[in-house]
């Protein structure tokens, strides 16, 4: 659950708070996110939460001029608790309420982290539930350019995790692994990386690395680190290949780099050493941007709000919608 304050300061935005309360020690015991759990979660901090981000950015309820709340992709249950105190939030205060699509979120973090970030760029999306490859232009809707096929990366590195053994969450811990380990280990595919496109996959990669485990049974610690390593630079090798291939066919000089494996210390340095290659310029928010926050999601909320978006208390969630797509807001404001 979180729950931020932002503010329009001489035409940017301002993070006033954001409190994010995580729930790996809830999950944890499961290996992965059980969506039951996770809503009743929600369900007994959301005021908390809300409270202490008001709290912390010193205003009362009251001096807030709107809320947004995130309507969708995700978890219907989690989204329906946030999107059902906003809307009682709102209705309480007499304010309006947009509600933000999550991805939406996570591209309004790139700039809100770096106010320099001039359109047009191009912005990779990644994470547990995401791999995407958009264009964002001066105007018009975001295009998508590309996506994945099968898994996330951050959703491959989490069961790759699991079968080496490392504890929830598993994408850190892989990549805190990976540093111990040699990237020449092992032999692994590049899923995708010769096809002309710009989709990705990591399906293959998680198999190959499972078919690893199976040969040689249980691991010595040097293997683990060995396979965790050549699993990170593979999926990385991808990533930044996708990006590169991205911004020559986009004619584009800038990318960002948001998400939860934004924060992924090396794909930050193999992005950084292509910008320089290449000439490009990459933007990456900072690790407590890069991760699931409601500061992304209140700052496109103020981007909605000062084009005039309004939703009411009608706007529902949805566990699945394109970017660029939001079923809850209607028609585009003249």
């Amino acid at each position: 659950m979180a729950a931020a304050v932002v503010r329009a300061v001489g035409g940017r935005i301002e993070i006033a708070s954001s409190v994010v309360q995580g729930q790996a020690a809830v999950h944890r015991p499961y290996g992965g996110v059980v969506p039951e759990l996770a809503a009743r979660d929600h369900v007994s901090s959301v005021s908390a939460v809300v409270g202490r981000a008001l709290s912390e950015a010193g205003l009362e309820a009251g001096a807030l001029e709107g809320i947004a709340a995130t309507a969708g992709p995700g978890l219907v249950g989690s989204l329906l608790v946030g999107l059902s105190f906003g809307k009682a939030l709102a209705w309480r205060l007499s304010v309006p309420l947009v509600g933000v699509h999550h991805l939406a979120g996570h591209l309004a973090s790139a700039e809100l982290a770096d106010p320099r970030l001039a359109r047009p760029y191009l912005g990779l999306v990644i994470s547990g539930g995401h791999t995407a490859l958009y264009r964002i232009g001066k105007a018009g809707p975001v295009g998508l350019l590309g996506e994945t096929r099968d898994d996330a990366v951050g959703e491959a590195f989490d069961k790759v995790a699991k079968l080496l053994g490392l504890p929830y969450p598993g994408g850190p811990a892989l990549s805190e692994l990976a540093r111990a380990g040699r990237d020449d280990a092992f032999s692994l595919p590049r899923p995708l990386l010769s096809d002309p496109g710009l989709d990705f996959s990591f399906s293959g990669l998680k198999t190959a690395v499972a078919l690893e485990v199976e040969r040689r049974g249980p691991l010595a610690a040097a293997e683990r680190a060995d396979l965790a390593a050549c699993f990170e630079a593979a999926a990385v090798d991808v990533l930044v290949a996708r990006a590169r291939r991205a911004l020559e066919r986009e004619g584009v000089g800038r990318l960002a780099v948001v998400g939860g494996v934004a924060a992924n210390a090396r794909l930050r340095r193999e992005i950084a050493r292509a910008a320089r290659t290449d000439g490009f310029e990459a933007s990456f928010p900072p690790p407590e941007l890069c991760t699931d926050n409601a500061a992304m999601i209140a700052a496109a909320g103020l981007h909605l709000l000062a084009r005039g978006e309004r939703h009411g208390l009608a706007l529902n969630s949805f566990s699945r919608v394109p970017v660029g797509e939001a079923p809850w807001a209607g028609p585009a404001p003249e």
